[in-house]
């Protein structure tokens, strides 16, 4: 028996400066313009803005800096998430395998189409024009054999671009490439990498895979072997669903009152708490995310004996992971506040917990997730965020 020939059939689709492209796509006048969007803290930035230096994370005083020009857009999740799913509709149009990775890009598996449609690069073409036509918004395509290999193909043709790596020219592309150019090895991997003298992937390609795992350990060490000799998994991952459902807000520079950021983060615990019943889940975990003045940042996490949708439940077991991080966010200044929930199940079985207290929270949940849904997310929000905003929670990929 033959073996089956290998393709270039897994597009990487990825929306160039997701946010920062929806802000132009609805204000003629933003467009070929520097744009960020964010709250003292970057979000998203343009490629106009890019050109002159500016970085997601990066503080807004620094960004004006840099580009003295800079328009600073305010973010609206809601038109980012309704953008995201008009995309999707393209790319689950396209193929029944889509793999989405984030609000703002995903795997697409058309190997089954060869018999039936266009050769997978002219499919990605396609692509690309129905996302500008359909959805006004600019698109970069990767087409390779595998996950990985899309990915970096986008990385290297973005902006708006499409780019193909044939099976036979793997190597050729991807040896030459910068350590930073490959998914999954940040700064601090190529920075260690590069004190041993190795610069590109073709260096590491060098070295047997023991030596790697010397250096990096072995999950990472035995990963960079595979990945710089393309020994990564060729097929997209469908039918499963998410691990977890989160939201940050990026607060900015400076000191915070306690109070601000506690509102903060219940905000986003009413947020996320919303979205997790109305995809009918329910979780054990909850999650903290902080990120501080100097970029570091630090996780919490508190796990519930049984799975639970209560928001009071969740927001309470959030501000005591707050409380508890009071220390090393006075040491190092705080300019993100974030909440995840994971381990996630179906809400088709929940244990009953015995209360004794008065209230009964679930049914309050019920009558704040009707509202919402009947008349948006903003018509019922806490006291306490009337003051200071509901936030900049930026959403995951729903569901």
């Amino acid at each position: 028996m033959s073996e089956s020939p290998r393709r270039a059939a897994i597009l990487h689709a990825d929306l160039d400066a997701f946010y920062a492209s929806v802000e132009q796509r609805d204000d003629p006048r933003l467009r070929n313009r520097p744009v960020v969007v964010g709250g003292g803290v970057v979000l998203a930035a343009s490629y106009e803005a890019k050109r002159r230096g500016v970085k997601t994370a990066m503080s807004g005083r620094q960004a004006r800096r840099l580009c003295p020009d800079l328009i600073d857009v305010r973010p609206r999740f809601e038109a980012y998430v309704e953008a995201s799913k008009a995309v999707f509709e393209v790319f689950r149009d396209t193929t029944p395998q889509v793999q989405g990775v984030s609000i703002d890009e995903a795997f697409l598996d058309v190997g089954g189409l060869h018999r039936i449609d266009a050769p997978p690069v002219q499919i990605a073409a396609r692509l690309r024009e129905r996302v500008r036509d359909e959805v006004g918004l600019p698109i970069t395509v990767g087409v390779a054999r595998t996950p990985f290999l899309a990915k970096v193909a986008s990385r290297v043709a973005k902006p708006d671009g499409l780019l193909l790596v044939e099976p036979d020219a793997e190597d050729a592309f991807l040896h030459p490439l910068p350590l930073t150019m490959l998914w999954g090895v940040g700064e601090v991997t190529a920075t260690k990498l590069g004190s041993y003298g190795l610069a590109t992937a073709g260096d590491v390609a060098m070295l047997g895979e023991s030596v790697l795992v010397g250096l990096l350990g072995p999950a990472a060490g035995r990963h960079l072997y595979a990945v710089v000799h393309g020994r990564t998994p060729e097929r997209v991952v469908v039918g499963t669903r998410r691990g977890s459902i989160g939201a940050q807000r990026a607060i900015g520079h400076g000191a915070h009152p306690p109070e601000f950021v506690r509102a903060a983060l219940l905000g986003l615990v009413d947020r996320v708490c919303r979205r997790m019943r109305t995809a009918h889940r329910t979780a054990r975990t909850v999650v903290l995310r902080l990120r501080f003045e100097d970029y570091s940042r630090a996780t919490r996490s508190h796990s519930f004996p049984h799975a639970t949708s209560s928001g009071a439940d969740i927001g309470a077991t959030a501000t005591m992971l707050l409380d508890a991080a009071g220390d090393l966010i006075r040491e190092r200044g705080l300019t993100l506040v974030g909440v995840a929930l994971t381990n996630l199940e179906s809400d088709a079985v929940v244990q009953p917990q015995l209360s004794f207290g008065p209230v009964d929270t679930g049914g309050m949940d019920s009558a704040v997730d009707a509202v919402a849904a009947r008349f948006g997310s903003g018509a019922v929000m806490r006291a306490s965020l009337l003051r200071t905003g509901d936030g900049f929670s930026a959403p995951m990929l729903e569901d």
